[in-house]
């Protein structure tokens, strides 16, 4: 019988002293107290009453924690003749159809462009490239002519629209798609698998990190927009819109202005936290290549 040898892999240390390991832990302690410092501070004003609010020098945690600006937040939505249900549908709406239809063409257009060449292919994605260089404010007078001449003012639309065409998002999709090996592509359409069934059961599940991020980012930038640009009539105005009318209220409203803040962020930070682990997990399995 032969005999099979085996060999067994040395772990590999790192190549710093352990003095270089805790000064590592240290500063990147600091940098997540420096991040976190924001959330804590809106949370902890949020809890605060109204007096300790206006204590000079402020102190970071409430001494006598209360609810009562939420509920006070509660009663004054109450108050308006358009409900705090129909803001949030709007805003409910506005962000999941946009990140969707975002999601779809960035991917679909991302497809083609990262993996088929085509006469203007590479034009067309410059031109993408370029528009990421423009800020909304540049752009936001030749939108507004364009939404106008679409017919689309007034409506949830001329938010919705202008998402899909977000170029961010089709620039992250095509970098990230130009990674996945044509082998991968080429041996699936061997196997009898069409374009839709490649692009739906091989592309997007090895491209997951990319568009978690797209979402993050798409549903961040839905979230938080007031529309008060496009949208006129108060009951197809956005949550967002609401809430900040409210923290223009004065110094009376300083206490619902801090609940507003928790208010506004909770969901855009439930949806990274969600995300998060499935990135960082696709990130460290994926990396194939021809």
């Amino acid at each position: 019988m032969s005999k099979v040898k085996t060999f067994k892999l040395k772990k590999r240390k790192p190549n710093r002293s352990r003095a270089g390991d805790i000064a590592l832990y240290i500063f990147l302690l600091l940098v997540a107290i420096i991040m976190i410092f924001p959330l804590v501070f809106a949370v902890s004003s949020a809890l605060k009453p109204l007096d300790e609010l206006f204590k000079f020098p402020p102190k970071l945690f409430p001494q006598n924690p209360t609810f009562d600006n939420f509920s006070d937040l509660v009663v004054t939505m109450g108050k308006s003749w358009v409900t705090f249900s129909r803001y949030l549908f709007n805003t409910i709406f506005i962000t999941g159809v946009g990140t969707l239809g975002h999601l779809i063409v960035a991917s679909m257009a991302a497809f083609v462009l990262a993996k088929y060449e085509f006469p203007g292919g590479k034009t067309f994605f410059n031109i993408v490239v370029t528009a990421l260089m423009f800020n909304g404010y540049v752009t936001a007078i030749p939108n507004y002519l364009i939404i106008n001449g679409l017919n689309l003012i007034d409506t949830p639309w001329a938010i919705i629209i202008p998402a899909f065409a977000a170029p961010m998002g089709l620039f992250l999709m095509k970098q990230f798609m130009e990674g996945l090996p044509m082998s991968l592509i080429e041996a699936a359409k061997i196997d009898g698998a069409n374009e839709w069934k490649v692009f739906t059961s091989i592309v997007m599940p090895n491209v997951k990190p990319a568009w978690l991020t797209l979402i993050i980012f798409s549903v961040q930038g839905l979230w938080n927009n007031r529309a008060a640009t496009f949208i006129y009539s108060e009951e197809k105005k956005t949550l967002v819109y609401a809430m900040q009318q409210i923290q223009g209220g004065g110094i009376a409203r300083t206490g619902q202005g801090a609940a507003v803040t928790v208010v506004l962020m909770i969901v855009p930070i439930a949806i990274f936290i969600a995300s998060e682990s499935q990135i960082l997990e696709t990130m460290a399995s994926s990396g194939l290549k021809d």
